[in-house]
């Protein structure tokens, strides 16, 4: 009979362990991605990354929601990471929130290493941590806008696996030094590499995976 009972305690507490998780999943509104799409900064486009995001928040138990990832595009019809979005607020897997509006993300955010959560709710390894992969896909100004002029910051707009560059920002606001770029969390540096800047490689070399940052934008 005790034996009967541990077993139901334990069958109550695990239920009560997953009713808990799911409730966390359902009210995430945002999450680093715990994983990259694997091909460098060819990430097919915005819809490919959408569509990566998407994916990861339903395999986590988020239900209902549409998916953003936050990247901007350069040229012709460049799109703005910060109006994809939506209006907010954010929070993580763990209910905590990183910013109640557009502006706040872009001004006084919550974001640090342990608010940049993935998905799972874990926390993504920045520097000091091996390997370290706190670069995280943006493509984006300080401001949440496209770049402008000839200079690649989006691996042609999210589809070339080998030249050009990618902009991106540091998930644990921490860097070489203490300078603004170093603790940003959305542009901190271009990526480089020999590979021509946008291989996996090249984004793994400077301490990144290709990461995504992903909100939901309803």
């Amino acid at each position: 009979m005790k034996t009967l009972t541990l077993l139901a305690t334990a069958a109550v507490l695990s239920l009560g362990a997953t009713g808990a998780a799911h409730a966390q999943a359902s009210a995430m509104t945002f999450f680093v991605t715990s994983v990259g799409v694997g091909n460098g900064g060819d990430l097919g486009g915005l819809a490919g990354a959408d569509a990566h995001c998407q994916k990861l928040a339903a395999a986590a138990g988020s239900t209902g929601k549409t998916w953003r990832a936050y990247l901007s595009t350069q040229g012709q019809g460049a799109v703005n990471a910060k109006d994809r979005i939506g209006k907010g607020p954010w929070q993580n897997a763990k209910g905590a929130v990183i910013a109640k509006d557009v502006a706040e993300l872009h001004g006084t955010n919550n974001l640090t290493k342990q608010t940049a959560l993935s998905e799972k709710g874990d926390v993504i390894n920045g520097r000091g941590d091996t390997p370290n992969r706190h670069d995280v896909l943006t493509g984006s100004q300080a401001d949440g806008t496209a770049f402008a002029g000839a200079d690649d910051r989006t691996c042609k707009n999210w589809t070339s696996s080998t030249q050009g560059a990618a902009m991106v920002g540091h998930s644990d606001r921490t860097g070489l030094d203490d300078s603004a770029p170093a603790k940003s969390w959305n542009t901190s540096h271009p990526s480089r590499g020999q590979g021509g800047g946008c291989t996996q490689a090249d984004l793994r070399g400077t301490g990144g995976d290709g990461l995504l940052y992903c909100f939901a934008a309803n």
